[in-house]
């Protein structure tokens, strides 16, 4: 028998065009075109998904280390200092603490040097 696939093609291609909305040119309107853009985009979204935790980890050890120096402690010096004094904040919390509270963060800074 022959199998006609005129309504699971128009699905299929309907889909593709649906999440392509948005897109450029003929990458919204032609699904060749979207379908290579789409495969591309979901490779980058993937991707970025794992680089953006990566990016926001750098940018709290920058802030932690900016907030360290004012300090007058290093930042590895710092953390090795949390560690032997049993302070279990994360850099999110620190950093967030040495952008918006640096009284709060200095006295951390303080129990830090005092363990090293």
């Amino acid at each position: 028998m022959r199998v006609k696939t005129g309504v699971v093609r128009r699905r299929r291609h309907k889909k593709i065009l649906k999440l392509a909305r948005g897109f450029y040119s003929g990458r919204r309107k032609h699904f060749r075109k979207a379908k290579e853009q789409l495969e591309r985009s979901m490779y980058y979204a993937f991707r970025d998904r794992k680089q953006k935790k990566r990016d926001f980890r750098s940018l709290w050890i920058v802030r932690i280390n900016a907030a360290c120096r004012i300090n007058d402690i290093s930042y590895s010096k710092f953390m090795h200092g949390l560690k032997l004094a049993n302070i279990d904040l994360d850099r999110k919390i620190l950093a967030d603490m040495a952008m918006n509270d640096p009284t709060a963060f200095a006295k951390i800074v303080q129990s830090a040097k005092k363990s090293l």
